[in-house]
């Protein structure tokens, strides 16, 4: 082990802790219940305090600047996405891996019916809620009769890819405010190129598991820390997640007529969210005067 500045040695890991032994039907590379007996995998538990923080800011911002319900139900379901994976990567209990994996699924179905319903009649609308319900329905069926997580991870991959291009497809040919444009053009690419970088190391995580645990051990607690792939892929996912949401929102703004009342506004210039534009009083522009 690295003599480093308050370095500690990561202790053998127990063959089981609090939680009993592990039902769920994955394993990630953290060692688990190293940190605590009571948390599996602490560094793959404690990041997904991210999906939680930014999920409640874009339930807070969709509730006081008046977007529409759809959106709060999208990220209350990236809420639960965020508590489900904490309950299951501190338990690796299978009941809560379905909590973090199925919520993955319902949550993305509530922008997909939004962005395929645009234009469409009353009826459409309906019956294509009434599709996606059914097929969200037949993958979780046919998931929890295989147990087999690629069922669930391409699933989840297709209706974000579909989501996605449709989203590209009505800012390419409906969308003609330039300014509105190159917004959700950065917006979008931020999301993306983030979200890809959490794949990355997700990656790097899985297929050179062997070779980061001994560095971890060579490096010691807390740097080892900084080494866990999963826990970065949620922390890059659950921004990536929040581009995309803030982005929707604005998408869905400008095609309903509603851009001349919002801002789109990039705090610390890479933090966007979208406000109503602040009426002034006639009490403020006597202040003001």
């Amino acid at each position: 082990m690295v003599s480093l500045p308050w370095s500690h040695p990561y202790p053998t890991p127990p063959g089981s802790g609090f939680w009993g032994p592990r039902t769920s039907t994955i394993d990630w590379c953290e060692e688990n219940y190293v940190v605590s007996v009571y948390v599996a995998e602490a560094m793959n538990t404690i990041t997904n305090g991210m999906f939680v923080a930014l999920a409640a800011f874009a339930i807070y911002n969709a509730v006081t600047q008046k977007h529409e319900k759809r959106f709060i139900l999208t990220a209350m379901g990236f809420a639960l996405v965020g508590v489900g994976s904490w309950l299951f990567h501190m338990t690796l209990q299978y009941e809560y891996q379905l909590l973090d994996e199925l919520p993955m699924i319902y949550a993305t179905c509530v922008p997909t019916w939004a962005v395929f319903s645009y234009a469409r009649n009353k009826k459409d609308t309906i019956l294509l809620g009434v599709y996606i319900f059914l097929g969200a329905s037949i993958l979780t069926a046919v998931y929890l009769h295989f147990k087999d997580p690629t069922i669930h991870q391409a699933g989840y991959a297709v209706l974000t890819g579909m989501v996605l291009f449709r989203s590209l497809y009505l800012i390419v040919t409906k969308i003609e405010d330039a300014h509105a444009r190159a917004d959700m053009w950065r917006t979008v690419i931020i999301g993306i190129v983030t979200f890809l970088s959490g794949y990355g190391l997700w990656m790097i995580d899985i297929h050179f598991c062997g070779t980061l645990r001994h560095a971890r051990r060579v490096v010691g607690m807390p740097y080892g820390f900084l080494l866990e792939g999963h826990g970065w892929w949620h922390i890059l996912t659950g921004l990536g997640v929040y581009y995309y949401l803030v982005f929707l929102e604005y998408l869905r703004i400008c095609l309903v007529g509603r851009a001349p009342d919002y801002n789109y506004v990039w705090d610390w210039g890479f933090f966007p969210h979208v406000d109503l534009k602040k009426k002034t009083t006639a009490k403020e522009v006597k202040k003001n005067n």
